[in-house]
């Protein structure tokens, strides 16, 4: 009996020992008001930060996307400004070399060149009319005339746009394709005083870039001095948009086409 109860005593100790450590194993600290709020406090830390590389990957994803996918707020394109009459001569031909002017800004931007003297506008001006004049053109050039001296004096490739929406303006703008648009002046008037006797019925301009906020394009007006980089409401610019019209009258401007051209490299 003594033998039998010394067995089981330090058995039963052992085993008491045991569950001791054991329960201090799985239960190492007692559950106090501060322990609870660092429990807390740790499962906000890792929320955050779940949520910090959700957000994350969500904005590479976005900026995965071509630039034509996504919606852009603001954009502009930065192009040297080349003007139709650059020594402010407006004989013939600087009365009517806005289509040239706005050929060459898109010739210089794709070639990379930042700036322009006045005797370097006017001679690319010249150089390129010698060329029209070859192909029996009169000082107003339309669209398809101005397409074939992008192609055939200035060798790039071309697209006529026919009846553009804003929206895809703003498409080619955010390749970083300027786009050449041909307009009634008198409309543009409207937003720009600069011009002189009300604007010309027939004009032609660049657009550079765009800004929602501000609903407005931004653009290289080559008909002014102050048309750097001048801003026209996108309805006006959009109803200006015409090409000259097929009675060769530039007063019927408001019956061309609307199209605009583009020069791809």
């Amino acid at each position: 009996m003594r033998f039998f109860i010394k067995k089981i005593i330090p058995f039963s100790l052992i085993l008491l020992i045991f569950i001791f450590v054991l329960f201090c194993f799985l239960f190492p600290k007692k559950l106090t008001k501060e322990n609870i709020e660092n429990k807390i406090n740790q499962t906000v830390e890792k929320v955050e930060q779940t949520t910090t590389e959700v957000k994350a990957s969500l904005s590479q994803s976005k900026a995965d996307q071509p630039l034509t996918e996504r919606e852009i707020n603001k954009y502009l394109i930065k192009a040297a400004f080349v003007q139709q009459a650059p020594e402010k001569n407006w004989d013939q031909p600087w009365q009517d070399a806005c289509e040239e002017a706005s050929l060459v800004t898109v010739d210089y931007f794709y070639k990379n060149i930042k700036s322009i003297t006045p005797t370097e506008n006017r001679d690319a001006i010249l150089k390129m009319i010698e060329f029209e004049n070859q192909q029996g053109f009169t000082h107003d050039i339309n669209i398809e005339q101005m397409n074939l001296v992008a192609q055939k004096y200035l060798g790039y490739q071309t697209k006529i746009i026919e009846n553009p929406t804003i929206e895809d303006l703003k498409k080619y703008l955010v390749q970083n394709i300027p786009i050449i648009v041909t307009a009634n002046g008198k409309t543009l008037y409207q937003e720009n005083k600069h011009f002189n006797s009300g604007g010309p019925y027939y004009h032609s301009l660049v657009i550079l870039g765009y800004d929602n906020d501000k609903q407005k394009f931004i653009v290289h007006d080559v008909g002014t001095k102050a048309g750097a980089y001048f801003k026209y409401s996108y309805n006006l610019l959009m109803e200006s948009i015409h090409d000259f019209p097929s009675s060769n009258k530039k007063e019927d401007i408001n019956s061309g086409p609307k199209r605009v051209l583009i020069l791809l490299k």
